[in-house]
């Protein structure tokens, strides 16, 4: 009998641990900092097919064990290769996104609201870069970088993705969203990107503001201007960045068969 209470007390420790809140920030800063990015909801590769069967189990509930199984498969296709929009050396257009005044809001929100906010934020993200025709490289805490074969694509899914966040509510707070957008070709190593352009795509988004979306001359050289409203962001400078870089707010100027369309 005292074996059998003793296997008792073991599975609610091993329950207990599996849904721990430190326990589950720990793997989920692991699964963020890892290789790759899982979007299994939209893939049919095998190992698409194994991380929804994951993300299924006891989807009700939080569980490090299934944080650590999907870390495991995206780590897997992250080294395989698979996934990706475009080969090494091909131009593609660079996205970051950002949350404005995150970590002042996360000190005060405590883990619980802060977790449940990087999901809303993380599916609607997601969900509008697909929409797009874009590819999540990968998660940056309170943002995503993401990869395009085309700029127009990606300024529209930049500004749709400002527009989604902006109506999350999370006890009274409303997150907002800074984007900033660089063509170029960088490396690409596994699904993840490397190089400058990389580095400057990054540098875009961090000087843009709350909704914003900046764009890089380079980057706006690819697209229809006409479908723009389009102000050049002056006295631009960032370190890693050219010295002759040109950066532009851009907005989206939609038809009315555009708005019925979507």
């Amino acid at each position: 009998m005292s074996e059998e209470r003793a296997w008792v007390r073991l599975r609610r420790l091993l329950r207990a641990s599996d849904q721990h809140v430190g326990v589950l920030k720990t793997v989920r800063t692991v699964r963020r900092l890892a290789p790759g990015h899982l979007a299994p909801a939209i893939g049919d590769r095998p190992s698409d097919r194994v991380a929804r069967l994951i993300s299924q189990a006891r989807a009700d509930q939080p569980s490090a064990v299934r944080e650590l199984g999907l870390t495991a498969v995206q780590v897997w296709q992250a080294l395989s290769g698979s996934g990706g929009v475009a080969a090494d050396g091909a131009e593609v257009t660079i996205l970051f996104t950002d949350l404005v005044g995150f970590s002042s809001w996360a000190l005060e929100a405590g883990d619980d609201q802060v977790l449940r906010l990087l999901g809303e934020v993380g599916h609607a993200s997601d969900k509008v870069i697909a929409q797009h025709g874009g590819t999540v490289v990968k998660s940056l805490g309170d943002g995503v970088m993401a990869v395009f074969r085309d700029t127009g694509p990606a300024i529209d899914a930049a500004y749709e993705a400002c527009t989604a966040i902006s109506a999350i509510t999370i006890e009274g707070y409303r997150p907002q969203l800074r984007t900033g957008l660089h063509s170029g070709t960088p490396r690409r190593v596994g699904t993840d990107y490397l190089g400058v352009d990389v580095n400057v795509a990054a540098r875009v988004a961090a000087a843009a503001g709350s909704g914003e979306v900046l764009v890089s001359g380079p980057a706006l050289a690819n697209v229809d201007t006409d479908r723009y409203t389009i102000r050049r962001r002056r006295r631009f400078r960032a370190k890693g960045t050219p010295r002759d870089l040109e950066v532009f707010s851009v907005v989206p100027r939609y038809r009315d068969d555009d708005v019925h369309g979507r």
